[in-house]
Order: structure tokens, then C-alpha cells, then sequence
């Protein structure tokens, strides 16, 4: 049987560039080589892609080196293939899997890209990929389909340079203190901060603001952090609940991947009817965001009434070692490499459903 050529494109112009080495590094191990000829595909923190990069080279020398080839691609949807401008041999692609966390990757940015190149890829479609990047549009969309979630609070970075006493009000009518601050489009916790007073408030969005334009401020639920991963296109199924126990404040960047002391418990210990909650409103959350593939999704269990809150959608959740996303599908009888056939095989499956529309009018339709 021909083997599918499989792209990895990883790093990128993203503040989770280093999160993005290591889940490639672990994808990349991971990948039948019986089953799949594997191209890496680089790309540094300038942006500029890469030809010749492996993860574990580029973690090993802590950065790109010299030796790698520049490339700057273009899309040939005539032979579903990525075309480098300086010369060399066009990379013809069966499938690509873009384990790119966070901006430029995560957003539906690549995902674009590889839509005009007519490639299949791993993961959520442009819309999906950017709404669920994007804090402030996917709790917008959680509220329209009747999600229950916490309270928050948007603004733009040019509203709190401009009228910061204005935010710090709505904010502390609105939602009080303790509260989380966020840059609306980042994941792996980066930039979020617990605010207590107004002093840490300031401090927060000021942080937040370095790495957005978009701020989001939500309330503090004093809850359970709880995580279910998801798998499928248009059918999707949710794995069982997990539970993390983070070793610091909350969960923050230094707790998921710095430390390590975060404890994962899988699964959750929780009643059977809120476990059936959770997983069926991970679901609706993917449909209601056209998420495909995979998806990670966290919520809150209150330890006052024990209700069940959604907190957002990771539509390319981490794949190291330390991962909720693929641990949870382990606990839930998919190992390792079987998660990976499965997303290669959904993303070839979207996209000869997506290639069944027409592109032109035809007026005897």
C-alpha cells in the first residue's frame, strides 16, 4: 500500500513556539513510518518557513540553524502541493497536520493557506480555527446556542490605553475582584493573569495588552478545572473528563509546561449525570463552532452548587508528553498512534466532503 506523505508544519510566529516544537517532536515520533512518509516543515519565530527542521534538532540548538533551507510557499491547488519560490522540489502533500498553537497557526491564518493549496489538513477549517482562537467571538457564540458560562467583560487595547479609568470601572461594577485578564487571541495560558485589587488589575491588562489587540476580563469561579477532548467532524464524540490540579495559583504557562507539578487525574471523579453534562456540552460547543478533527475543551465545576460552566475551545490542543487532549483519549481506549490514523484519516474525509461543493454557478442547477 502507497504510504501518504504527511506534513508537520510546527514553531511559528506565536508566543507558544516552543509548546509547538515539542508536540511536533512527540507527533513526529509517534507516526508509523510503515504508514506515512513524514515531511517536517519549520517555521521560525520571524515566520520565515524552513526546509530540513526537526523539532528535536531545533529544541536541541535552541533555534533554528543556519543550515535550513528558506522557503517562502505558495499554494498550486492543481496538484494539492506547496511551492517554494527559491527553487526546489515542490512539496506534493497528501495530508498536512499544522501543529501550530496560537497565532499564525491556530487562528485559521495557515489554515487559509493550505485551502488554496487544495491540501487536506488535521484540525478545524478557517472559521473554526479563528473563532476559536478568538476568547471574546467563541463566548459570544456559546452565549447564542445557551452555553452556561461566567460573566466577562471585552475591550480593545486602543480602548484601555485610551480610557483606562472607564474599563477598571466596568470591570469592578461588572465582575468584581478576584478576576482572570486575558489576551483574547493566545493560548497555553500565555499573558493571563489573576488580578485581586485594582493595582493587579492594572498590571494584568497591561501584560495582556503586549500580546493582543482583543482583552477579555472574566470572573473568578471558584471551581473544579475540568477538560474533555473531542474527535470527529461532523458526528463528533467527547472522551471522558479529566481533571487538573494545578501546582500554583491556577493554571497558569509556568504550570503546564515549565514545573510539571500539575497534577492530571483521569478520569475525573464526578457524578455520572455531570460527566453526561460535560461531554454534551463539548459537543454542542464544537458544532456550534464549526470545529473539525480535534478539539480540547475546558470547563468548570463549581464547588459551591457543582454546576458545570464552559471556559473556552483549544481547537489545536498540545500533544506533548504532559497533554490532557491525547491522555484523556488513552484513558478512553485510543492510544497514541491510533489518535493520529484517526485525525490524518478525518482530515483527508473533510476535505472530500468539503471538495463535493461547487466552485462555479451553473444556471440549470
Amino acid at each position: 500500500m502507497k504510504k501518504l506523505r504527511v506534513g508537520v508544519i510546527f514553531g511559528g510566529r506565536s508566543g507558544e513556539h516552543e509548546v509547538s516544537l515539542n508536540s511536533a517532536n512527540s507527533i513526529l515520533t509517534a507516526l508509523d513510518r510503515e504508514k506515512y512518509d513524514v515531511i517536517p516543515i519549520g517555521i521560525n519565530k520571524a515566520g520565515r518557513w524552513l526546509i530540513g527542521a526537526e523539532p528535536s534538532q531545533v529544541l536541541a540548538e535552541g533555534g533554528f540553524g543556519p543550515q535550513l533551507i528558506p522557503a517562502a510557499l505558495i499554494p498550486d491547488p492543481s496538484e494539492a502541493r506547496l511551492v517554494p519560490l527559491a527553487g526546489g522540489e515542490a512539496n506534493s502533500l497528501d495530508v498536512v497536520f499544522p501543529v501550530l498553537h496560537g497565532t499564525y497557526g491556530e487562528d485559521g491564518t495557515v489554515q487559509g493557506l493550505l485551502e488554496l493549496a487544495n491540501i487536506p489538513y488535521v484540525g478545524s477549517g478557517v472559521l473554526g480555527s479563528a473563532v476559536g482562537m478568538d476568547k471574546i467571538v467563541m463566548k459570544r457564540i456559546f452565549a447564542q446556542v445557551g452555553l452556561p458560562q461566567g460573566r466577562f467583560s471585552a475591550f480593545t487595547r486602543k480602548q484601555w490605553e485610551s480610557s483606562p479609568e472607564s474599563v477598571l470601572a466596568e470591570v469592578e461594577n461588572g465582575l468584581g475582584y478576584p478576576c482572570f485578564v486575558k489576551p483574547a487571541n493566545m493560548g497555553s495560558s500565555v499573558g493571563i493573569n489573576k488580578a485581586r485589587d485594582r493595582d493587579g488589575l492594572v498590571r494584568a491588562l497591561q501584560v495582556a495588552a503586549k500580546y493582543d489587540r482583543r482583552l477579555v476580563v472574566e470572573e473568578f469561579i471558584d471551581g473544579r478545572e475540568i477538560e474533555v477532548s473531542v474527535l470527529g467532524n461532523d458526528e463528533p464524540v467527547a472522551s471522558l473528563p479529566g481533571e487538573i490540579i494545578p501546582c500554583n495559583d491556577f493554571y497558569d504557562y509556568k504550570a503546564k509546561y515549565v514545573d510539571g507539578d500539575s497534577a492530571l487525574i483521569i478520569p475525573a471523579e464526578l457524578p455520572d449525570s455531570t460527566v453526561a453534562s460535560i461531554r454534551r456540552y463539548a459537543v454542542r460547543a464544537f458544532a456550534a463552532l464549526d470545529c473539525a478533527g480535534l478539539a480540547r475543551v475546558d470547563f468548570f465545576v463549581s464547588r459551591k452548587d457543582g454546576s458545570v460552566l464552559i471556559n473556552e475551545v483549544n481547537t489545536m490542543p498540545g500533544f506533548t508528553s504532559i497533554s490532557m487532549y491525547p491522555k484523556l483519549w488513552d484513558a478512553s481506549g485510543i492510544a497514541y498512534s491510533e489518535l493520529l490514523d484517526k485525525l490524518i484519516q478525518l482530515a483527508i474525509d473533510r476535505h472530500l466532503e468539503k471538495n463535493r461543493s461547487k466552485t462555479t454557478y451553473e444556471l440549470d442547477d
